[in-house]
């Protein structure tokens, strides 16, 4: 079944960006591509909820320009972004944590939607991998909000990410396992969520029936 519009949460811009962005996913050649991304990654880092479903807009909108004349205008000009604000990142989250989780849910997104050859891009993985370990240090672990977006993250990438890349997960899960065992001063909810994506990995990325209903229900109450 096709996406329309509506299902890419395009409702929140102005009806001249919703008719951009309407009309780049079914003929990008006749629009500005560039101006394309820059509007998705900007709605991106203010809007966590739009942050979760613009991998499915850049992969919609990079399969339309490549049936249509076989270009990759668009996806070039997402990475650029994407550069750009990686390499602002520490400065990001030194000013609104909210814009920082913003970009990490936004890059691990277009990490989980856009490949080549049905293969992660390569040029993601070390900026998406750096960003996860940046979450897992001792400052972010004692915010419960990074906390949840880094499991977040792991529980829709974490398995693709292991596959091009098992060291640097094991780098990133041995300081969740520190974070755990050692750090002082976590929320309650943050252990939960840290012991949750433990046992996920270790479990193959996937949880028991039983242990599915454990952690939910108590994340629940």
């Amino acid at each position: 079944m096709e996406s329309t519009a509506d299902d890419y949460r395009i409702q929140s811009f102005d009806l001249d960006t919703q008719m951009l962005l309407k009309t780049a996913l079914k003929d990008p050649s006749s629009v500005n591509l560039e101006k394309v991304s820059n509007v998705i990654v900007d709605q991106s880092l203010k809007d966590q909820l739009f942050s979760k479903e613009a991998g499915r807009i850049c992969y919609t909108i990079v399969q339309a320009e490549t049936q249509q004349n076989n270009g990759n205008v668009f996806r070039r000009s997402v990475l650029n972004r994407l550069q750009q604000e990686y390499k602002r990142r520490e400065e990001t989250r030194g000013r609104s944590r909210q814009e920082w989780m913003c970009y990490v849910s936004f890059i691990c997104n277009v990490f989980n939607y856009l490949k080549v050859n049905n293969m992660p891009m390569v040029a993601l993985v070390h900026p998406v991998y750096d960003c996860l370990i940046r979450l897992a240090q001792p400052d972010a672990l004692m915010n419960e909000e990074e906390v949840d977006c880094l499991v977040v993250q792991l529980h829709r990438i974490g398995e693709q990410l292991e596959k091009v890349n098992a060291p640097r997960m094991d780098d990133l899960f041995f300081l969740l396992r520190d974070g755990f065992l050692l750090q002082k001063g976590l929320t309650s909810m943050a252990r939960l969520l840290l012991l949750e994506i433990l046992e996920f990995r270790a479990g193959g990325w996937s949880l028991s029936g039983t242990a599915h209903k454990y952690y939910y229900s108590e994340i629940a109450d």
